[in-house]
């Protein structure tokens, strides 16, 4: 673990290009070290330094500071600047901040100049932030190293972010939402400290409550994965990643030279290690105020109070929508607020307290509800009517929450009439918002991290021992000796068969006789196809042929299978042709795996069959560390897992064995780096038991 404490703690700074003309970024740097009450020293470094700048003594090189410097913070040309990340070096500071651009962004040279970078930083063992970044800000030491407009006020949310425009975006964005933050690091290209070298410092950091990230790639996968499981268990980490589609990947890769992954990848990687993603701006910062603000919920049962009815209504829908409860309140509780709503109201939940309730209403509403133990939060919704009064309804609901920790979020929807109220409800850490949906999401993320927080999912990979891992291995060594980069269907029947992985018989054969043999032995009917990795789209070329049912059309349908393939691909030598069992029809589904560079094996699982692509009725999961119970959410998350337990009617499929078969997947994929992909579609599923078909193993 990086120690980063100099970077947002430092006794003393330097300001490598400094300068005294007001527009440079130099200037800025400097000139934010001063203003933001910094009490530490600044040293200005200017080649041609003469005297002081900006009031400060000046020197031409870190190297003529007379004392020990903790930070530098460089804003040079990039022609100059590993030169002066040698004088950094040699002076012994362990923490720099490179702020200039055009490095491996920009390519060519640029990439050239960044592995030198890397090099240094490495040498003289130097924690090196960016290149091409804004800085970092610490409002809680103060320190702002950055060359942003302004200084965000004090607070427990920890910002961290590639991109630099997004964080002076939102850094103008805070001061009008009255938002504090406690870290803003701006991360840059990443050529030394990583995302997951900050969090790791946040995660410890006692004036941060929570940390949200943008993010445009993920530095190590396994890296990720393994402290991401460890800081989500103290603190929420919430992340937009961008990049999600083909147009927004490009862009990344032109952006910070950073390359996107594949978006269900990164969905099932944070889900894995507990990390909360956000899907925009929006997201991101609702949920930063709810955990900056709100105390977790006991569960998913939530409270409405509202003034206006459609409002209520809308809220309900968006509860329901995200897996959340609309409460049910006890006679106790309706007899209580049937004693301070009027009768035009209602005392169901959502609670309409009417457009004309006083802020007494209010406040008298919310202790009954507050008090039931059956509800775990609540939103409170208004609409500004005529006799609403929004600095009396803010303070009565800041005395109620003085005497309950359960969550609550305030949906003021109005523009101007609110400005007033939300202030008093800001300031108090209570969290607002314009419309419901925002605030029933928000709250819908402290339910989810809650939920995170208290798993403790034991891995079932590792009770699966009955394997033949050496069968599997010779056969995979024996398909690379020869060349291919992808398995047989045979070969890849055995290696199922290897791994208990339930599968129809497949085998082999070079001659007619042999495919006669083989498909009298396994039992009619069979299917005859080509066997051949360089042959892709069989069926295209008459070289697939079903519902074989004699010895005789087994030996003619294989002659007439090589045909078609030496007619068809005139240049290729197929294996030969492959007998395989023909098995009765059940529910197909599709159980694959894709691996990721970064995060190993994605296992999807969903609808199988010819029309998988069109349905697209697919659940992914990382496959380190799966448990039954991200096996069991994977199933139920999809739509033919409803006619898996039996719909209309029919009887239930043998879902058991879909998880067992899940499961030797994810043990095999895990056991051999060198699969690339595999799939199988379709497996049948039947009352009892289930059977692999086709099954296309790539390395």
């Amino acid at each position: 673990m990086k120690d980063l404490t100099g970077l947002f703690n430092p006794k003393s700074v330097a300001v490598v290009g400094a300068s005294s003309q007001e527009e440079k970024v130099g200037y800025i740097i400097t000139d934010n070290l001063k203003k933001c009450g910094f009490k530490g020293d600044i040293y200005p470094i200017n080649t041609k330094a003469d005297g002081e700048l900006l009031g400060l003594p000046a020197y031409k090189s870190v190297l003529d500071i007379p004392g020990d410097v903790d930070l530098a913070v460089m804003s040079i040309p990039a022609k100059f600047m590993n030169s002066a990340l040698e004088e950094c070096g040699q002076k012994g500071i362990k923490n720099v901040i490179v702020i200039t651009a055009g490095f491996k962004e920009v390519g060519g040279e640029g990439v050239k100049l960044e592995q030198e970078m890397a090099e240094i930083a490495n040498k003289y063992d130097m924690n090196v932030q960016g290149p091409n970044c804004l800085g970092s800000i610490d409002t809680h030491t103060p320190m702002n190293a950055s060359f942003a407009q302004m200084m965000p006020k004090p607070g427990n949310i920890a910002f961290v972010s590639q991109s630099g425009a997004m964080t002076v975006a939102i850094l103008d964005w805070s001061i009008s939402e009255g938002i504090g933050f406690s870290k803003v690091v701006s991360l840059g290209n990443k050529v030394d400290i990583s995302e997951i070298d900050v969090i790791e410092q946040l995660a410890d950091d006692e004036n941060t409550d929570v940390i949200l990230c943008y993010l445009e790639g993920i530095s190590d996968g396994e890296r990720f994965l393994e402290v991401m499981k460890r800081v989500t268990k103290i603190k929420p980490v919430v992340i937009l990643k961008s990049g999600s589609s083909s147009a927004g990947a490009r862009a990344v890769s032109s952006h910070t030279g950073a390359l996107a992954g594949n978006d269900s990848t990164f969905d099932a990687a944070f889900e894995n290690c507990g990390v909360m993603r956000a899907r925009s701006m929006q997201d991101l910062f609702d949920y930063g105020s709810a955990f900056s603000n709100s105390d977790l919920p006991k569960g998913k049962r939530i409270a409405v109070i509202t003034n206006a009815g459609g409002g209520g209504v809308l809220t309900a829908d968006k509860i329901e929508d995200i897996g959340l409860e609309l409460a049910d309140l006890s006679d106790e509780t309706i007899e209580k607020l049937q004693e301070v709503i009027p009768s035009e109201g209602s005392v169901q939940n959502p609670i309409d307290v009417l457009g004309d309730a006083a802020p007494q209403r209010y406040e008298d509403t919310l202790d009954i509800v507050l008090a039931e133990d059956d509800i775990d939060s609540v939103i409170i919704m208004a609409c500004p009517t005529a006799s609403y009064k929004p600095h009396e309804v803010g303070e009565a609901i800041v005395q109620a929450k003085k005497k309950s920790d359960k969550p609550i979020m305030v949906v003021n929807m109005g523009g101007p009439s609110f400005v007033e109220e939300n202030k008093v409800l800001r300031d108090n850490h209570i969290s607002t918002f314009v419309f419901p949906e925002t605030a029933v999401k928000a709250l819908g993320a402290l339910e989810r991290y809650e939920t995170i927080r208290s798993e403790d999912q034991e891995s079932c990979i590792d009770k699966i021992t009955d394997v033949d891992k050496d069968k599997a291995a010779r056969i995979i060594a024996d398909a690379k000796a020869k060349g291919r980069d992808a398995l047989l269907g045979s070969e890849a029947y055995q290696v199922a068969d290897a791994y208990g992985i339930s599968a129809a018989p497949i085998v082999l054969a070079t001659t007619k006789e042999e495919a006669g043999e083989a498909a009298e032995q396994m039992g009619f009917p069979v299917v005859l196809k080509i066997a051949s990795d360089k042959i892709l789209h069989k069926t295209d070329i008459g070289g697939v042929v079903v519902n074989v049912t004699t010895k005789e059309e087994a030996e003619q349908t294989f002659e007439k299978i090589m045909a078609n393939a030496k007619k068809a691909h005139p240049d290729v030598v197929p294996d030969g042709v492959e007998v395989q069992k023909m098995m009765p029809n059940g529910h197909e589904v599709l159980i694959g795996m894709l691996r990721d560079d970064q995060f190993g094996p994605i296992i999807g699982f969903g609808m199988g069959g010819v029309y998988v692509n069109l349905i697209n009725d697919v659940c992914f999961k990382l496959g380190s560390g799966i448990s039954d119970e991200v096996i069991d959410d994977q199933i139920n998350s999809t739509k033919i897992s409803k006619l898996l337990k039996g719909y209309r009617g029919e009887k239930p499929s043998d879902i058991d064995s879909v998880k067992d078969t899940l499961k030797r997947v994810t043990k095999l994929t895990l056991d051999f780096p060198e699969i690339k992909e595999l799939d199988i579609n379709p497996v049948f599923v039947y009352e009892e038991g289930s059977s692999a078909l086709d099954i296309k193993i790539k390395l």
